[in-house]
């Protein structure tokens, strides 16, 4: 582990603002001790795992997607693991029991399937069913879990009445990037079709996409709606906010290679969109870069773009007040969440280096990545 200042941080490299973190875990905090609620880290958004002794003590446990993040969680974080996938493996599900608190089965197939043997492993499991409420204000039809033909939970046309007695609870998620109203509106259709399941159950998880820590988020309706549903229902609710977590927590800090001139001129990084940034090109979103601005804003218009051979590698167009130069530093804004979890080695690119500033100001480089990381993923 490395101790370095801003001039010296190897690049790219992703750093962490430890002050920013524990901002966003502040309020998280305030919201479960008023609304009484459960949260738990989402690991498909924010892994992370040497910044964990900083978030554990705010959250109940982690929810993982799989084998794999389910192991992480049991070993670096500690406390209650959920896990949920969209189907399980055979070979995976007794070691799955085994690290599990919660088992969240996506259809009464699989439910049938797997149920008796999990508890067997592990009698003290707490089984759930996905369930599809079928409505859903996701900004992108990609991120919707809801959309037409989802394979994502089970519609209340599946839904098999013979499991309440063995459910223990239900799940459902229906938002991405999203407020308090939206929630309102999907609790509304998941009561509508699933209400009368509900007071058969131990606790109801309201899943993610709750953009609480989101400048403008209405934290006092949360916290009003988990406390009605709470009264009305007698459940455990749980929150499983991933992107909240890591939200304007920190950076990707890149470098200027090279500028090339072809009708515009273009800023060659140490990154890629592709590789290091990948929901830019897929959601698609335009990532801030700090003291710049859109095209023509400032004196100096800049392509940002990925050293990569995909011709699509872009970041966007941004703006300057002075001209880019090689060696210089462009630094993208809000980059810990749903980046470090998708990243890839394309192209044999390096991925770039993980650091954290700590709360006393000094940086520290956690992780750096070469050519034996990019050589052990293959074969």
């Amino acid at each position: 582990m490395n101790i370095v200042t801003d001039t010296t941080l190897p690049s790219p490299c992703w750093l962490l603002e430890e002050s920013l973190l524990i901002k966003n875990l502040e309020l998280i905090k305030t919201i479960k001790e008023q609304s009484g609620a459960k949260v738990l880290l989402a690991l498909k958004g924010y892994a992370l795992w040497k910044s964990f002794d900083t978030i554990k003590p705010y959250l109940n446990g982690c929810c993982t997607s799989g084998l794999n993040e389910a192991k992480l969680a049991h070993e670096t974080f500690g406390k209650e693991v959920h896990t949920y996938s969209p189907a399980f493996k055979e070979e995976e599900i007794e070691e799955i029991a085994k690290l599990s608190h919660h088992l969240v089965f996506n259809t009464p197939a699989q439910f049938k399937y797997f149920s008796k043997k999990a508890k067997e492993i592990n009698p003290g499991l707490s089984l759930g069913l996905r369930v599809n409420p079928e409505y859903s204000e996701a900004p992108k039809e990609i991120y919707n879990p809801c959309g037409i033909n989802s394979r994502l939970g089970t519609t209340l046309e599946n839904f098999d009445d013979t499991l309440i007695e063995e459910l223990d609870g239900l799940h459902f998620h229906a938002l991405c990037e999203q407020d308090s109203n939206a929630l309102e509106d999907v609790l509304n259709n998941f009561e509508d079709k699933f209400g009368k399941y509900i007071p058969n159950m131990k606790w109801i998880n309201f899943g993610g996409g709750h953009h609480i820590t989101r400048k403008g988020y209405d934290v006092e309706k949360l916290i009003q709606l988990i406390q009605n549903f709470k009264t009305k229902y007698n459940v455990e609710v749980y929150l499983e906010p991933g992107e909240a977590i890591g939200w304007q927590t920190g950076t990707l800090v890149t470098t200027v290679l090279d500028i090339v001139y072809n009708g515009i001129d273009i800023a060659i990084l140490d990154t890629s969109a592709e590789a290091h940034m990948p929901d830019t090109i897929i959601m698609p979103y335009r990532a801030e870069v700090r003291d710049a601005g859109k095209a023509g804003e400032k004196a100096y218009t800049y392509r940002l773009a990925g050293n990569t051979c995909l011709a699509g590698d872009i970041m966007g167009d941004y703006s300057f007040d002075k001209p880019l130069q090689p060696e210089d530093r462009v630094i993208f804004e809000d980059q810990m969440h749903y980046t470090m979890v998708k990243a890839t080695t394309f192209n044999g690119i390096k991925l770039p280096s993980i650091a954290i500033r700590r709360l006393d100001g000094h940086i520290e480089v956690i992780r750096e990545f070469g050519y034996k990381d990019f050589k052990e993923r293959l074969s």
